[in-house]
């Protein structure tokens, strides 16, 4: 093989390769023998995989192996792909020259919480999408088809949704006499398939902790492979609580006898949670699922969760609007995260707006600090992000872009004077009986309880469940 010289005849190496693949493919579609084409396809392109610039398995297990740098190319191409994936849905920062990703770990994090995945795993290689047999789009969802048969019992009816992780359909369970389900099916990527093996493991501990379903997270019955995706067989449920909002309580947000139900079933959650020893990190109102009456609702989607002794301090962990402070900050955190979410949360569904809807973790800081005050130098001081936002002496760092130059302007801010009510927000001028007024007088005291900017002075679940909020009727 000739080596170019420059990267510019490289490119035009490895762009007439791609067409003359591109030309090859079109010619296979019109070959009335699947098989035979795409044993001919793969041997096409084991043969030009060398001086090839993207990944492209072979089907043929026979096939000779790369050599040791092309082999070591690929994983790094592999690697690079998949950072671009999540890149482009969540924000990623340089810490210490290495990128940090916004929700999930580096591989070696994901390995010691999926043990022996290497067993588990039945992945597709990096085929051009033609060459399959179509049942995957290009990033690797399954494409389903209502009537479609997934593991010779569940019947798919219908289409659920589509998130980073996964798609989600409903089918009926002709072993358990139609009985309807909800089947998670993991998008066919490494990456993604080692987080669906960890959200199996996530669920496991917390349904096999709570066998009377007591504690309102997700049950899962059981789990399969289909096609080469995990999928994972779920309780059917309605819809979650942003739609919830959305349908009956847009802007305005929804009763508080029915938030005082919903927020005693998320510290139960929580409960259940802690009992496991598990973190969440993920809970928002898309995360939390209700039944037909929505009376019950249940904490759905462990695709982030992690045991408390496996976080790793990121940035970047939880969703931003329901992110605690000390995640931001860069400190040790512990379940107090998720009791943070829940109060975003329970805020959310009481006024139909979003609590802290900074645009970047500076104005989130600077939202919290509008809300509570200061936030105490002892606390600065420990946080391995307090550079980001904060001078030698403490002062605030406010980041905020010049409406006329789009540059970024660092203002110092030795005082963030409190400029936000609870107690304005959460009546918002209404008139209230005296009986709900009491109900929100509560929530304002337990919603500013659970804000609390040091996590060591939030209140454990049991306060909570017994915070006059929730047990006065």
């Amino acid at each position: 093989m000739v080596i170019p010289e420059d990267d510019e005849d490289e490119e035009a190496i490895i762009e007439r390769r791609r067409r003359e693949r591109q030309k090859l493919l079109e010619k296979l579609k019109h070959n009335s023998d699947t098989k035979f084409a795409k044993v001919s396809a793969s041997a096409e392109i084991e043969d030009d995989r060398e001086d090839e610039d993207d990944n492209i398995g072979s089907d043929d297990e026979n096939s000779s192996a790369p050599s040791p740098a092309v082999e070591e190319r690929q994983k790094h191409e592999e690697e690079h792909q998949s950072y671009g994936e999540w890149k482009s849905l969540k924000t990623t920062s340089t810490l210490a020259g290495k990128p940090a990703f916004d929700m999930f770990a580096d591989d070696d994090r994901i390995d010691k919480m999926v043990k022996n995945s290497e067993d588990q795993t039945i992945m597709a290689t990096n085929e051009n999408p033609n060459l399959t047999d179509n049942w995957d789009d290009a990033e690797g969802y399954y494409r389903t088809q209502t009537g479609e048969v997934l593991d010779q019992r569940y019947t798919v009816f219908g289409y659920t949704g589509q998130g980073v992780f996964s798609n989600v359909v409903r089918a009926r369970d002709v072993l358990k006499g139609s009985h309807e389900v909800a089947i998670k099916i993991i998008r066919n990527n490494e990456i993604m398939h080692k987080l669906g093996l960890k959200e199996l493991e996530m669920l496991r501990r917390l349904n096999n902790a709570d066998p009377d379903d007591k504690y309102h997270c997700l049950r899962l019955y059981r789990h399969f492979f289909h096609k080469k995706h995990l999928c994972l067989a779920f309780e059917s449920l309605s819809m979650n609580l942003r739609e919830v909002l959305k349908k009956y309580g847009k802007n305005v947000g929804i009763h508080v006898v029915a938030v005082r139900s919903y927020s005693q079933q998320l510290f139960y959650a929580l409960k259940l949670l802690k009992r496991c020893n598990i973190i969440h990190a993920d809970i928002k109102p898309d995360n939390i699922l209700v039944n037909e009456t929505k009376s019950i609702l249940k904490l759905c989607d462990f695709g982030s969760a992690s045991l408390v002794s496996e976080n790793e301090i990121t940035p970047y962990l939880v969703s931003r609007f329901y992110r605690a402070p000390e995640i931001i900050m860069g400190l040790r955190y512990d379940f107090p995260i998720d009791l943070w979410s829940v109060g975003t949360t329970i805020y959310e569904l009481y006024t139909g707006k979003i609590m802290f809807p900074g645009h970047s973790n500076n104005q989130m800081l600077k939202l919290f600090m509008e809300l509570k005050g200061k936030i105490p130098n002892k606390l600065i001081r420990k946080g391995q992000f307090r550079a980001q936002h904060f001078d030698e002496s403490c002062n605030f760092l406010s980041h905020e872009t010049d409406k006329v130059t789009q540059r970024d302007k660092v203002t110092v801010m030795p005082v963030v004077h409190k400029s936000r009510s609870l107690s304005h927000e959460l009546r918002g001028g209404e008139r209230l009986t005296p009986e709900n007024n009491t109900r929100v007088t509560h929530l304002v005291d337990l919603l500013d309880k659970i804000h609390s900017i040091d996590p060591h002075k939030r209140p454990n679940i049991s306060d909570c469940l017994n915070h006059p909020f929730i047990t006065e009727k």
